[in-house]
């Protein structure tokens, strides 16, 4: 596991509850903490509470507290690099706000069976490796995805349907 990438999002994720956001930790980086095994994480996904209509809603305003968001990351150095993909870099870091509240119609994920874990006083959701799956296997049918990330995804998901078959 990155326990570099992880222990930048519990800072990320610091500063966002003390604005009383408590974040979804996705993506690869997640996996890792949820499997224990080494998924090569390349950046940081990090959901949060935004506009359910997701893509179809303007960047600027898809994601609730965005200019807070904006000024938590810039206090931390990081630069917006693409504000469609709500994504921020530094040294080489990217990180990339989602829309937690987009989950339940991508991928029937119900944002009330969401878990909460905490690393010291620090509050963030992990997905089960149910949930997982199904981001996964929604992603894996999104055509710009499959064309970027299929290769990862394909593993991700028959490791996903192995741990659930055992």
């Amino acid at each position: 596991m990155d326990h570099r990438k992880f222990n930048e999002f519990i800072r990320i994720a610091q500063s966002l509850n003390d604005r009383g956001i408590i974040p979804l930790l996705m993506g690869s980086v997640g996996l890792e903490v949820v499997t224990g095994k080494s998924w090569d994480a390349e950046d940081l996904d990090i959901h949060v509470p935004g506009d359910e209509g997701g893509w179809e809603v303007p960047p600027e305003t898809s994601i609730h507290n965005w200019n807070e968001i904006v000024k938590i990351m810039k206090s931390m150095d990081y630069t917006l690099i693409d504000l469609h993909e709500h994504e921020f870099s530094k040294d080489g870091l990217s990180v990339e706000f989602g829309i937690i509240d987009t989950l339940p119609d991508f991928a029937g994920v119900r944002l009330e069976n969401l878990e909460m874990h905490r690393k010291g006083e620090v509050k963030y959701y992990l997905l089960n490796p149910e949930q997982y799956l199904r981001v996964y296997e929604a992603s894996s049918k999104d055509s710009y995805r499959a064309d970027q990330n299929n290769h990862k995804d394909i593993g991700k998901i028959e490791y996903l349907k192995n741990v659930r078959n055992n």
